[in-house]
Parts: structure tokens; C-alpha cells; sequence
């Protein structure tokens, strides 16, 4: 069993200001695989304090100098590739080939991107007698979730070491194993002190505090839209940036071609990967009304080739990350079923075989209204809505449809078609054909959040603009 009783604060590991901890509890035997130490505001504190202090150098550092930095990081990350994805199974049951794989290599794409960036970002213009100066905006609270809980520590972490900014980092309570194992990671990368902390524990411990701390100059945050709205309100009297990644509802719009079918199926498998634990899944599928049998068709195969099940064997999905997440999600499933939807996949209850852990069965709905609780709802499980259109028209107006705009889908034979349904598509990345680009921008519209991550778009939000005006004498401004 893991344990974790120390801080990482200025360098050192530390203990907390005052006792406590909490269980993390493995999704797949709902058994303790750890125990953490819980912060408080104490901890809060000294964090931003060492951030605080150490800002006045690593602000003003070369940029060779952080490049030097981030590689030393990448050569370390990848010797701690094995026991990253160890931790992730354990923490939030994701399989290992899932763990291994994708969850612990986009966060080395991450990394690899911001390097990439920060060897051709400008940070000074200048622009007829004016110099246009891009500084890093101070000390930065970095909030993270828990279902690709690497890609969204170095989502956050690179950019701000990358823009010259210091940093307090709380993973979610949920997965802290692997956010322990990555400030052993930054600390034998030589991180210089007081630039990178770590802090654990839960919202009102640690994260209520943080975002309020009069000392805190930015935060971002990824997370559930309610999080993130209380969030912005205690940064609010600060007058703090406030970056927010939030919820989504993303729709797939499959066109109608020969390719439906194959891309029905690609879809289904697409929304069950991390046991649909992903804010930008495709968890509305939008088909041509008058195929709708033939989706479903398409659908339930293509859901019955979804096994489930130890994350440390060969299943494509594990469970879910809580019993609260399980609960809500059969709570759903029954609403669904309620309402009148078809349900051609999965179903309430566990798998069968698998009476211990929180398993969902793969679950596909179709003959799904817009106004259903399932198709509104942001699910966070492996199931998927399947929503009959009439004309691409409709099909938009649908997709539109929803108070979340973070991620959209289109996928179809006809590139000219796709392309220009993406642009009607209001969400902050549309992927044609399930296009991917660790370099393309990735936030919300609506209650999705704002900002952007990702690429040379992840920088700005950790940077302050400033005008030095009559920087060249004489200069024309116009």
C-alpha cells in the first residue's frame, strides 16, 4: 500500500502544517491503495510563499536556460513512464495498456510540444517605437482532476515553467499517486526551488484557499463546471486570471455516406475509451434520422466488442473512479430507460462476473431527444446518446443544442462536407475524421470554460502583455 505524508514545498519534502490524511480508495477492489496527507491553508501558505520568493529569479531566467530544464524533465519523465501508469491503474483503474499508453504519453507529447514552442515563442516585438513585452504573470495555482490525470498536470506545469512562472500544484484527491510520483520527477530534473510545489488534498482543505490566496496571481483549473464557477468566485476579490477547462457534451454529427456504419462503431469505441470518463467524449452521436436501425446496428456490435474489467488484464475498460461516480451513473442509465430512449447496449447494474468494483456496463441509447436528461447531462461514464436528424441544418441546430461548447466531432466521406459542417460546430475544438493535434488549440465555449491549452496557445494564459511606448525615440506608433 502506498503512503505519501509529505508535502513538496520549496524544494523540500515537508511535512504538513497540521495532521491529517486520506484513504484513496482502488476503484477495481474497493480496497485502500493508499493514504495521502490532507493540506490545509497552513500548507497553503508557505507554498506560495516559496512560489512568491522563488518568482523574482525564475521570472527573469534565460530561455535557454528553461529549455535546458524541460529536457532534463523529459529525460526523467521517461524513466518514470512504468511507474506513472502503476499508479494510474491503481488510482483511477484505467488498464494498463490504457495507462501505459495513451495516459502517460500524452503527457510526454505535452512536454515535448512545449519545448518545441518555447524555442521559437516571441516574447518581445517591437512594433514602430513601441516594445510589445510577453512576461510571465506571477505565481500560479494549478488545479487538476483525476481521469487523464497526466495530460492535465502537464497541460498546466509545462507552459508556466516554460513562460517563466512559479507554481502550486493540487492534483484531485481521487488520483495523487500520480502527482507525488511527478514532483519526484521535477525535483530530480533539478527544478530550482520554490518554482515547482505540491500540495494534496480536497477542495475545501487546500483548494478554497488557494484560490483565494491574496498572493495567487492566476489559476487554472479543470473540472466540472460547478467546481469551476465556485472556484472563479473565490477569485474574484483578487481580481485574479482565471483559466477554467469544464464540462462538455460533445455531439457527433456521422454523415450520411457509405461510411456510417464504420463510423457509428468508430464512435462507440471512441466514447467508452477511459470508461467515458473524458469531458470531451463524443457522447451525442447525431445520425440521418432515416438510418437510425441501421446505427443501431452498428452501435450494438460495436459496443459488444467493449470488454470490461480488471484493469490489470486485458479488458479495454475498467471501472469507474468512485462508488458516488458509479451511483450517479445508474441513477442516469434508469433515467434513460425512464424516458423512453431505446437502450441497445449495457444497461443498469454491474457486468456480468464482476460483483466487486465500480463497473459500468458500456451502454448505447438511441431514438435519444435533445431535451432527454441524458442527452442534457454531462454523464461522465461509458454511455453513449444516439439522436436522430433530418438535414445537416437540423443536424447543427442539435449539435448547438446544449449549454457546454468544448469539444465537437464530424465524420464522413466527404471532406468539403465535414469541413464546413466543423465551423457551424460552436465548440472550442472540432476533430474531422478523428483528427488530432497536440500543437491545435483545446478549451470551451459556454459553460465548457475559457481559455485555451495545448500548443503555443497554452502559453498566453500565463502571460502578461505590456507596452513600452517610446522605447525607439522618435518612432511612428501609427
Amino acid at each position: 500500500m502506498r503512503e505519501y505524508l509529505k508535502f513538496y514545498i520549496d524544494g523540500q519534502w515537508v511535512d504538513p502544517a497540521q495532521p491529517g490524511t486520506f484513504d484513496v480508495i482502488n476503484p477495481a477492489t474497493e480496497e485502500v491503495a493508499g493514504t495521502v496527507a490532507a493540506g490545509s491553508a497552513g500548507d497553503v501558505d508557505r507554498a506560495v510563499a516559496a512560489a512568491r520568493k522563488a518568482f523574482v529569479t525564475w521570472s527573469t531566467t534565460p530561455v535557454a536556460e528553461r529549455i535546458a530544464l524541460l529536457e532534463n524533465i523529459a529525460a526523467e519523465y521517461q524513466k518514470r513512464m512504468p511507474d506513472l501508469g502503476a499508479a494510474l491503474s491503481e488510482e483511477m483503474g484505467a488498464p494498463k495498456e490504457l495507462a501505459n499508453g495513451f495516459q502517460v504519453n500524452l503527457g510526454a507529447g505535452q512536454l515535448s510540444t512545449a519545448i518545441e514552442v518555447l524555442k521559437n515563442f516571441t516574447f518581445e516585438e517591437q512594433r514602430g517605437g513601441s516594445l510589445i513585452v510577453k512576461e510571465p504573470i506571477g505565481v500560479c495555482a494549478l488545479i487538476t482532476p483525476w481521469n487523464w490525470p497526466m495530460n492535465l498536470i502537464a497541460v498546466k506545469v509545462f507552459p508556466a515553467l516554460a513562460t517563466g512562472c512559479t507554481m502550486v500544484l493540487k492534483p484531485s484527491e481521487r488520483s495523487p499517486f500520480t502527482g507525488q510520483i511527478f514532483a519526484e520527477i521535477l525535483e530530480t530534473a533539478g527544478v530550482p526551488a520554490g518554482v515547482f510545489n505540491l500540495l494534496q488534498g480536497d477542495g475545501p482543505g487546500v483548494g478554497v484557499p488557494l484560490s483565494s490566496h491574496a498572493d495567487v496571481d492566476m489559476i487554472s483549473f479543470t473540472g466540472s463546471t460547478r467546481a469551476g464557477i465556485d472556484i472563479a468566485k473565490n477569485a474574484a476579490a483578487g481580481v485574479k486570471r482565471v483559466t477554467q477547462e469544464l464540462g462538455g457534451k460533445g455531439p457527433n454529427i456521422i454523415l450520411d455516406d457509405a461510411a456510417l456504419a464504420e463510423n457509428v462503431g468508430k464512435g462507440v469505441v471512441t466514447m467508452m475509451m477511459n470508461s467515458g470518463q473524458t469531458c470531451s467524449a463524443p457522447s451525442r452521436m447525431l445520425v440521418p434520422g432515416a438510418r437510425m436501425e441501421e446505427a443501431i446496428t452498428a452501435a450494438k456490435a460495436a459496443a459488444s466488442t467493449v470488454s470490461v474489467g480488471d484493469p490489470n488484464g486485458d479488458s479495454a475498460i475498467g471501472p469507474v473512479v468512485t462508488e458516488s461516480q458509479f451511483d450517479k451513473i445508474q441513477s442516469l442509465i434508469q433515467q434513460g430507460i425512464d424516458d423512453g430512449a431505446t437502450l441497445v447496449a449495457g444497461g443498469p447494474g454491474r457486468p456480468a462476473g464482476l460483483d466487486r468494483g465500480f463497473y459500468v456496463q458500456p451502454t448505447v441509447f438511441a431514438d435519444v431527444k435533445n431535451d432527454m436528461t441524458i442527452a442534457r447531462e454531462e454523464i461522465f461514464g461509458p454511455v453513449l446518446t444516439i439522436l436522430g436528424y433530418d438535414s445537416i441544418d437540423h443536424a447543427i441546430e442539435i449539435a448547438n443544442d446544449t449549454e457546454y461548447g468544448l469539444a465537437g466531432f464530424v465524420a464522413g466521406e466527404d471532406l468539403e462536407q465535414a469541413r464546413a459542417v466543423a465551423r457551424r460546430i460552436r465548440a472550442g475544438s472540432v476533430a474531422i475524421n478523428d483528427g488530432f493535434d497536440f500543437a491545435a488549440p483545446f478549451g470551451g465555449y459556454k459553460k465548457s470554460g475559457n481559455g485555451r491549452e495545448w500548443g503555443e496557445f497554452g502559453f498566453s494564459d500565463y502571460l502578461e502583455i505590456k507596452g513600452i511606448l517610446g522605447y525607439t525615440p522618435g518612432g511612428d506608433g501609427a
